[in-house]
């Protein structure tokens, strides 16, 4: 965003979408997965495994998510596992798949100026009176009734994305800071430690 010049009409928005993980279409983004790795002319370079034996392990791990409520064992329908491994690489093509879509119909009044998207988090510059449009737009993509995505506009120029705090500066260039969420000042944080022999411990407590 060195050269990026912001209008005075324009916005600086944060899209996120709900609960990526639990909400991704399995069967739809394993059709894109193996779309994605036939066209891999390198694949055969990084790995010995042909697509069909990729997508068979991938099938199985997400067909296989089991989990215990109240003493009974229940397997999982819809969407990929919290705290499995392969679901953050699901999830991204999934994404993918849906930013590619969203931006190739979206119309052209409610198209962003800038799209970047860390896995769920998108920050875009839209016109501010397309912002309710393309979430809209982004939550009507799919049919499935699983994809909500939530906004947060600009305030005062300034928005938080990630660990970054976007500056909009009266000369239309864009400034960036590092960003660091706000903690309560009554935290406590708990630190311990133990020499090499393992005889000697010491805790302590921090209160800010």
């Amino acid at each position: 965003m060195k050269d990026f010049t912001i209008d005075d009409d324009d916005r600086f928005v944060s899209h996120d979408m709900v609960a990526l993980f639990t909400n991704t279409p399995i069967p739809e983004t394993l059709n894109y997965i193996r779309d994605k790795l036939k066209n891999d002319v390198t694949l055969c370079n990084r790995t010995n495994l042909n697509v069909d034996d990729i997508m068979e392990l991938l099938e199985f791990i997400c067909s296989t998510t089991y989990f215990t409520l109240d003493g009974t064992i229940m397997q999982q329908k819809f969407g990929t596992a919290m705290g499995s491994p392969v679901s953050a690489v699901i999830a991204n093509f999934y994404m993918e798949k849906l930013e590619f879509k969203v931006l190739q119909t979206a119309l052209a009044e409610c198209r962003p100026k800038i799209w970047k998207r860390y896995v769920d988090d998108v920050l875009d510059v839209i016109k501010k009176d397309q912002i309710k449009n393309l979430t809209d737009h982004l939550n009507s993509i799919y049919d499935t009734n699983s994809i909500k995505f939530t906004y947060k506009e600009e305030t005062n120029g300034v928005i938080p994305f990630l660990d970054l705090l976007i500056n909009r500066q009266p000369d239309k260039t864009v400034k960036i800071q590092i960003h660091r969420k706000p903690t309560p000042s009554d935290t406590s944080q708990v630190w311990c430690c133990e020499n090499f022999d393992g005889q000697e411990r010491y805790a302590g407590v921090y209160t800010g």
